[in-house]
């Protein structure tokens, strides 16, 4: 498909760069079959029925954002890395800034005055050079270690949009974190679970619906814009995923018993229908996917999606636009952008029933 049909007009400023206090007072547009609604996150229960089954990401973003040196050269340029998929126990693969300062075999000193990890500066040497500014770096640390080191060093990988706007600082590491945060390995928070909090979970179970966790480790592709003409020459960056045995079992049995499944977020949407079968059946999963949505797609797995709303001629927006429809959602965020929604990882949410058949 073309990549403009999915292109609208975003002010700046309905781009929010704080989340709502409490989180769960965000606002909520539901749309349905041509229908909208105007809700707030606490009416979410309201909308499920007893036995529906919400799915949640547990990935915890790390403190993937490093700022440091390049050294070992008469200069000593600054540089600015964003590690976004782990290969092994010392080496991730990163986009840097700015890349054309850097060739295979340079080492990089991590580390701003003030704020060194115990253990020293963090160097690295760039093993390898990619398009698009991504490097493959190897760091003088190794496993637990260097996790530490990076956690000492790193910041929260904000979304550019924000960044670019205002300085990251100690509130976003509470703010760009869900609640169901346990299994570290993101560099972009599963946004759509921003919006929970401990009260929402407890009238999930009054409501009888089921939360169940899975885990996709979200990179920096979900930043990336959709650079060509035609949907069909986007490359999607794979990102890791898993999906226990005991999940996929619980979720199956709900939904032969009349239950709906409802992805909180595009990223718990992505895995499961990548670890669906042509029937439906959700099987156990433990791999990448690059899986990438567009308008004809046919749902194997959700029923139902609770997202954020997100950018112009984004992957995200064509998802959501194969799940409810083009139309639906053109209407939609245009009724968003004009009753003053705040959008993308800060911003409110949207609940969205699949277009008709």
């Amino acid at each position: 498909m073309r990549t403009d049909l999915f292109d609208f007009d975003l002010p700046a400023e309905r781009i929010a760069l704080r989340p709502a206090s409490p989180r769960d007072s965000a606002k909520m547009l539901v749309v349905d079959r041509g229908t909208l609604r105007d809700q707030i996150i606490t009416d979410l229960p309201q909308w499920l029925k007893p036995g529906d089954q919400l799915v949640v990401n547990d990935t915890k973003v790390i403190a993937a954002q490093l700022k440091g040196r390049r050294i070992g050269r008469e200069t000593v340029p600054k540089i600015e890395a964003t590690l976004i998929k782990r290969l092994d126990g010392s080496r991730w693969q990163a986009l840097v800034k700015p890349a054309k300062k850097l060739i295979a075999g340079d080492r990089i000193r991590f580390g701003n005055e003030g704020k060194v990890c115990l253990l020293g500066h963090l160097d690295a040497e760039v093993e390898a050079k990619g398009g698009e500014g991504e490097v493959t770096l190897s760091f003088s640390f190794h496993g637990p270690t260097l996790d530490q080191a990076i956690a000492d060093l790193g910041s929260p990988p904000l979304p550019p949009y924000i960044a670019s706007k205002r300085t990251p600082d100690d509130q976003d590491l509470a703010d760009y974190q869900t609640m169901f945060a346990v299994n570290e390995g993101a560099v972009a928070a599963p946004t759509a679970g921003l919006h929970f909090t401990p009260a929402l979970e407890q009238a999930m179970h009054a409501r009888g619906v089921g939360i169940n966790r899975v885990t996709l480790h979200v990179g920096a592709g979900t930043f990336l814009p959709v650079k060509v003409d035609d949907t069909e020459g986007h490359k999607m960056h794979a990102e890791w995923g898993t999906l226990s045995a005991e999940t996929a079992e619980r979720l199956n049995t709900a939904r032969k018993n009349g239950g709906r499944i409802i992805a909180v977020g595009t990223t718990s949407l992505r895995l499961l229908e990548s670890a669906a079968s042509e029937d439906g059946t959700i099987e156990p999963f433990a791999a990448e996917t690059s899986i990438f949505i567009t308008p004809g797609y046919r749902f194997r797995a959700v029923d139902v999606l609770l997202t954020n709303f997100h950018l112009p001629k984004s992957t995200l927006f064509m998802l959501v636009s194969a799940f409810s429809g083009l139309e639906a959602m053109q209407q939609a965020y245009a009724h968003a952008i004009a009753t003053g929604y705040r959008f993308y990882s800060y911003g409110d949410a949207c609940l969205l029933f699949p277009a008709r058949e």
